[in-house]
């Protein structure tokens, strides 16, 4: 029996390349055994609602997701609370690609679709923060901002320099905020440029941002930078770059499966590179929730990021 395949694709992501290619995407599907239908997003949201709908309705073996963060996280909200969840195959098209890079999935349209065909589904974790999902990233704080700020154009024709535009815009809005940051069994409370809590190495660009990372292990990397001044942040993006950032003295570096976070004063949130509305927040860890497929190679047993 022919197996089947549910193509969801931005056409705006990235330089819009995808739309061009997808006629030699069907035939390497076809050749590959997959009976394979597609489906366009027009506006935020569809790729959530097309996913529930695959779910609930049809009997689809993978859905294979073409566009950047934002339209996997669509995805995976789509499918993360239904019992018979499919597949996931991914083809990176956006600016930064923060997930498919922690998975060495290429950047090529077509080396991504040998993936999916010849490659290993392996479990990863997925976060769950009040009633969304995310695969990547969540945070708070005004760097955290910068991704959702950037317009959707610029990003289109600059790429990640569009983020580091927005973000020198943005620099003399950065203030810390006053929280509390149940973590575990443990409290933080004091106050904070940014939190983030990450699933994988790879969040915003920076590929060593948690250089221990792994993908199903059930934690967090909860990551705190107390209140500094530019310089001071500066310094730490600087070292954030290199991954040397864990033994900065304003830098809390945690591992945790579950987080709660508060604060009296304002501060809006960012999930997988998008606004996810305003603290009061509670993460969870949910341990190997999704199955992916990645390249072939010795590290997927573990899947411990290098």
């Amino acid at each position: 029996m022919r197996k089947r395949a549910r193509i969801i694709y931005n056409p705006t992501s990235g330089k819009e390349a995808f739309k061009s290619a997808l006629p030699d995407v069907l035939a390497k599907m076809e050749k590959a055994g997959y009976e394979t239908s597609t489906y366009v997003t027009e506006k935020e949201g569809d790729a959530t609602v097309e996913a529930r709908r695959i779910v609930d309705e049809e009997n689809y073996d993978l859905i294979v997701v073409s566009g950047g963060d934002g339209t996997l996280n669509e995805v995976v909200n789509g499918i993360a609370e239904k019992e018979n969840r499919p597949r996931i195959g991914l083809i990176p098209a956006g600016t930064v690609n923060d997930f498919g890079r922690a998975l060495n999935i290429s950047n090529d349209i077509l080396d991504a679709v040998d993936i999916i065909i010849n490659g290993t589904p392996v479990k990863v974790d997925i976060g769950k923060m009040n009633s969304r999902y995310f695969i990547n990233l969540a945070g708070g704080g005004k760097p955290t901002e910068v991704s959702y700020e950037a317009p959707s154009k610029l990003k289109s024709l600059m790429g990640p320099f569009a983020y580091y535009i927005k973000g020198f815009e943005m620099l003399p809005e950065m203030k810390a905020v006053d929280v509390r940051i149940e973590y575990d069994d443990k409290v933080f409370q004091g106050e904070v440029m940014v939190f983030l809590l990450g699933l994988t190495n790879s969040m915003a660009g920076f590929e060593k941002l948690v250089p221990d990372a792994k993908l199903d292990d059930g934690y967090f990397t909860l990551i705190i930078v107390e209140k500094a001044n530019l310089a001071e942040l500066g310094h730490i993006m600087s070292l954030a770059s290199r991954g040397e950032h864990t033994s900065h003295p304003k830098v809390h570096y945690i591992k945790a499966q579950s987080v709660n976070i508060s604060s009296l004063a304002e501060m809006q949130l960012n999930v997988d590179g998008e606004y996810g509305g305003n603290l009061p927040a509670n993460f969870l860890n949910l341990k190997r929730h999704i199955e992916i497929f990645t390249p072939n190679n010795d590290d997927n047993e573990s899947l411990e990021q290098k």
